[in-house]
């Protein structure tokens, strides 16, 4: 799966990179912006994509989310308040709250991954807040 990341701090971005990496998937970029979140897709066309809901810009992270559903681009908020993020999670399959485990993490990519390929018998892990149980 080509994922891309919208997050605008390096470290986490460089982290969870390493962590899509580790679970056998390719990072097609990293955004820290609307803009280049917008330039990403594209050039890159991702299968999916984590997004943080404030970035350089501001709190584009929802438009940029908006963006990708516009695709038809499946992702996901990533934010260290859910609460922040509107009714419907603005067409994302769900957010992971941060701080995040690497175990949560990996349970979520794995749960995302089958739900890309069409796969809707897995039930979603604990770390992933679904958009229908808000």
């Amino acid at each position: 799966m080509k994922v891309m990341i919208v997050e605008d701090e390096m470290l986490l971005a460089m982290e969870l990179e390493s962590e899509v990496e580790m679970a056998g998937h390719q990072v097609t970029g990293t955004a820290m912006n609307r803009e280049k979140a917008r330039d990403l897709m594209e050039a890159q066309r991702p299968d999916f994509a984590f997004v943080d809901v404030h970035l350089q810009d501001g709190p584009t992270g929802i438009d940029v989310g908006r963006d990708l559903a516009s695709k038809g681009i499946p992702y996901v908020f990533v934010s260290g308040n859910i609460k922040k993020i509107p009714k419907g999670f603005a067409g994302a399959l769900g957010a992971i709250e941060k701080p995040y485990t690497v175990n949560g993490m990996k349970n979520a990519l794995s749960y995302i991954s089958a739900i890309v390929v069409g796969d809707e018998d897995v039930a979603p892990p604990a770390s992933l807040v679904l958009a229908d149980d808000v």
